[in-house]
């Protein structure tokens, strides 16, 4: 588990949806819970990203842009920086590389066998762009680890991405190299930020199939996103056959989310993330890093979220019927003024899912969105589009 304390300096001010209280009730709620403590978890210190790693990402004058930003406090428009969206903090360079630093870190640690799996919750930023800030995220933490893992030997990268955003910064750094396979599902880019990420996106020249958009409808719930998801990434991660897997984990897919339309519930998340690092040993040797992301319902889901993120990765699910530690509700409501969720469920401790092998639907807007991506990216990996097992 990487983590610093001063990773919530990633601040874009109070009234910005992505406030670092979110990590830190997370945080809280993962040490009420012990996880820091399970005698197979160790919390590790690391260095923000120098210049050489953002620069694997990033171009040279927009990294001098985001120091000037971060130090003066002015706005570099053609950047991104000092939008609504991306406004201008000080010492936001050095917040945000400390971010990137700490995703390197995690990939380093499983790419060398250090440890199985890691995770840095506040990683995630997967909008950011060569030269370009955009969707709350300025350094690209999981294409700059991806970037270093490739760098270091790896010769397979999987990325999966289940943010309710496309995964557009990523997909894009990495859209002409057979070497990495980036798979997102997201809500569809008709109706959603940033416009990317439509089944005909499937890899530059050299690379088709590599790039995995799957484009759900506004109202999709947890037994079509789940059969979403069984219909695509299993198929194409044993196609691919990862050395390592590195997943971003933003929770705005959930219901109660204000900036999107998908209607997750907590227990279909948390069954996301065991399906995942389930993937991560059939397909990756067990090899594992995890990110955060979005998600902005920032007391109700976030939290809760991410704190069942660490435990799966930890290898200790929590039972989503145990009760909030009381010790936690009452720093929340200190800390926000808000009262905090009882239980670790939205009230579904089994979701029940009818996967792709049940049959294809025609009038499902789902499985029609489903289709539309196996026929697209299928063949390019041998495999047949209206297969069902």
């Amino acid at each position: 588990m990487l983590w610093d304390d001063r990773l919530i300096s990633y601040d874009f001010g109070p009234d910005h949806p992505m406030n670092p209280v979110r990590v830190e009730l997370t945080m809280a709620l993962a040490r009420a819970y012990g996880l820091p403590d399970e005698p197979n978890v160790r919390v590790e210190a690391f260095e923000a990203a120098d210049d050489k790693l953002l620069g694997l990402v990033h171009d040279e004058a927009y990294i001098s842009a985001v120091k000037h930003c971060g130090a003066t406090g002015l706005p570099e428009l053609r950047f991104g920086l000092g939008s609504a969206d991306n406004p201008v903090f000080l010492g936001m360079h050095d917040a945000t590389a400390l971010v990137a630093g700490a995703s390197v870190a995690g990939a380093r640690a499983v790419w060398t066998g250090e440890t199985e799996h890691a995770a840095n919750i506040s990683g995630g930023l997967h909008h950011a762009l060569r030269g370009a800030a955009s969707g709350f995220c300025v350094y690209n933490d999981p294409a700059i680890a991806i970037a270093w893992l490739l760098e270091n030997g790896a010769e397979r990268v999987a990325y999966v991405d289940v943010d309710v955003h496309h995964g557009d910064g990523v997909q894009a750094a990495f859209y002409n190299d057979p070497r990495v396979l980036t798979v997102s599902l997201h809500e569809t880019p008709r109706t959603l930020f940033p416009g990317t990420g439509f089944p005909n996106e499937t890899g530059g020249p050299g690379a088709k199939g590599t790039a995995v958009n799957v484009a759900l409808p506004p109202g999709t719930g947890d037994a079509a996103w789940l059969r979403a998801f069984d219909a695509v990434v299993p198929q194409v991660l044993e196609a691919f056959q990862p050395q390592i897997l590195v997943s971003q984990h933003g929770c705005d897919s959930h219901a109660l989310d204000p900036l999107a339309h998908l209607i997750l519930t907590l227990d279909g998340q948390r069954t996301a993330y065991s399906w995942l690092h389930r993937l991560a040993h059939e397909h990756a040797g067990g090899r594992w890093l995890v990110t955060g992301g979005g998600g902005y319902e920032l007391v109700q889901v976030v939290p809760r979220a991410w704190t069942h993120l660490l435990a799966e990765a930890a290898g200790r699910p929590i039972d989503p019927q145990a009760a909030c530690p009381e010790e936690w509700r009452e720093f929340v409501r200190r800390r926000t003024d808000e009262i905090a969720p009882r239980r670790m469920t939205d009230g579904k401790s089994v979701v029940e899912v009818m996967t792709w092998g049940n049959g294809y639907d025609p009038a499902s807007p789902v499985d029609q969105a489903v289709l539309a991506t196996r026929r697209a990216v299928f063949p390019e990996h041998g495999l047949d589009p209206m297969a069902v097992l």
